[in-house]
């Protein structure tokens, strides 16, 4: 199964936090050695900055993420890929 992560790249996203939310994506999937399991993609602005910063994981919508929400998403979609192999 591979993930597809898509973060907001707009000016208000990456304000409210997605720069740092993106760099921590990036080094958890790194240490959890999920680089084949895992796509990291941009997004373009879907004006809907007030509930910034946003990710989307394989369709599913998260607003208002901070770090520490992250990991816990990335966890339990961590127990999923490791089911599969």
């Amino acid at each position: 199964m591979t993930i597809e992560i898509k973060v907001c790249m707009g000016s208000a996203c990456f304000a409210k936090g997605n720069l740092d939310n993106l760099e921590y994506i990036k080094e958890y999937i790194k240490e959890n050695d999920l680089e084949a399991d895992v796509k990291i993609v941009g997004a373009l602005c879907e004006n809907k900055c007030s509930d910034g910063p946003r990710i989307n994981i394989n369709g599913k919508e998260y607003v208002n993420v901070t770090q520490d929400e992250i990991r816990e998403i990335l966890q339990s979609y961590q127990k999923i890929i490791n089911l599969d192999k």
